[in-house]
């Protein structure tokens, strides 16, 4: 599938910058141009480009030191030198300061967009390396009992076809990793994998991170931005928690959903995108339909294969699998040798019910690693990762109806955390799996009053 790059040419002849704009621009390209090495490095200030095209033999200054600039402040777009003047002196010094490629002019067109292949082709290869060895370990699901069994068999099915997907689950279910395997698994899988969770970005600015903008389409747009659809053109865009998109940014999602082309911000023209659509929520959309707060018409776009993952304490027989899992992982991280955990431990940690998921598995995993002793994680070591498991069932919760059982343990749940966590509430509601604003809404209607807590804990 051809990608589009974005391209700066530096030249300070009007007819080379002419020919080779226009080259590229017929096929399919997006092409900058400027006539000094000067301009370029203010451009390259505020805007991100593909692949850098420049002249050697320019007045004030020159293709070399351009490129030497370049490294220096750490910018590392490929550039591909040209010179009327070669020879194989300069050839090598520009090689020596990290040029792709060095071309002859005059260029033919053949050649010029060869070149760009090429060069485009290596960019692809070294970011599926990185985007590999990223995720060796760290993305992979691990799984052992029925419950995955089945949602990694929908994923097999699904994966293949551009059919869109919409996953289900709690906050902390491992929502994204599914969304990653769905893609590695279909044709799609060497282009990229683009995410956005559109609830951790401010209502004002989603419709830039999705569709980008102009220079100067509003204040502070200090140069082009490439949105999220844009940069994941032949590959992959992941939508997580799309329930938390505001209306007005759902409407036009709509339309970039039926069109299948973008509007960047202050731009005058669409700009065809082909990505295929994955979206995730922890929230029941149907009834946000119902309430109002989710368009109907765009739940019927993006709900066409619904994939529900299980919370974590409807998977216990997963939890022996996920700590060796997390073992490893830390262990790797840190260079620590691996930790042995008891009988006693696993089991205990299979009885908790989990309602931060994989994601406080993983937590307090490493957290049991640094109050083990030798090397070994007992049962000792559970009760002080988390001393609310037991101490708050037995002491709280064996009188009065379930809904006062369930609210008994929950405060219980929630005063232990936010004390750990110095009542620090960005810190208790990250251990707990929860939004920042729901974890204050849930302390009020428990009856917990945190700056009371926090006075009494400074006296």
């Amino acid at each position: 599938m051809p990608h589009k790059a974005n391209l700066l040419i530096v030249d300070d002849e009007a007819n080379t910058l002419a020919s080779l704009s226009r080259a590229f621009r017929l096929g399919g390209h997006e092409v900058t141009v400027c006539d000094s090495a000067a301009k370029a490095l203010d451009i390259l200030k505020n805007q991100n480009f593909d692949l850098i095209f420049s002249d050697v033999v320019m007045p004030g200054k020159d293709g070399l030191s351009f490129l030497a600039d370049l490294r220096a402040m750490e910018i590392s777009t490929p550039v591909v030198m040209m010179s009327g003047q070669a020879h194989i002196e300069m050839a090598v010094r520009a090689t020596k300061l990290g040029a792709l490629d060095f071309l002859e002019k005059p260029i033919s067109t053949e050649k010029l967009l060869l070149t760009l292949e090429n060069a485009l082709k290596l960019q692809r290869l070294e970011a599926e390396n990185r985007q590999f060895r990223q995720r060796l370990g760290k993305h992979e699901i691990i799984w052992s009992g029925n419950a995955m069994k089945k949602v990694m068999a929908q994923v097999e099915r699904v994966a293949a076809s551009e059919t869109r997907v919409c996953i289900l689950g709690e906050t902390g279910s491992g929502k994204e990793l599914v969304a990653r395997a769905l893609h590695d698994r279909s044709p799609r899988a060497a282009g990229p994998f683009i995410t956005l969770n559109c609830a951790a970005v401010p209502a004002e600015l989603i419709e830039s991170e999705l569709f980008g903008h102009e220079k100067g389409s509003f204040t502070g747009a200090s140069g082009r931005h490439i949105g999220k659809f844009e940069q994941a053109d032949g590959g992959t865009i992941f939508l997580d928690e799309i329930g938390d998109m505001p209306l007005a940014m759902q409407a036009k999602l709509l339309r970039v959903l039926e069109e299948g082309e973008v509007e960047r911000i202050g731009g005058d023209k669409a700009i065809a995108v082909n990505a295929r659509v994955i979206v995730a929520t922890h929230r029941n959309l149907e009834a946000q339909v119902k309430e109002g707060k989710f368009r109907q018409d765009l739940f019927h776009r993006i709900y066409v294969f619904p994939l529900i993952l299980p919370a974590l304490r409807e998977r216990r027989e997963d939890i022996p699998a996920l700590i060796e899992h997390f073992n490893k992982q830390i262990c790797r991280q840190n260079n620590w040798k691996s930790f042995s955990f008891s009988t006693e431990s696993i089991q205990a940690l299979q009885n908790y019910d989990w309602p931060g998921n994989v994601r406080e598995l993983r937590n307090v995993v490493e957290r049991l690693m640094l109050l083990a002793n030798d090397g070994e994680v007992t049962l000792d070591s559970v009760a002080m990762a988390l001393p609310y498991r037991s101490s708050a069932i037995s002491q709280n919760t064996n009188s009065g109806t379930l809904a006062e059982r369930t609210q008994s343990f929950e405060r219980d749940v929630l005063l232990a955390e936010l004390k750990r966590a110095n009542y620090h509430m960005t810190n208790a509601a990250r251990a707990l799996g929860l939004e920042r604003s729901h974890l204050y809404k849930k302390a009020e209607q428990l009856g917990i009053d945190i700056n009371a807590l926090r006075k009494q804990e400074t006296e």
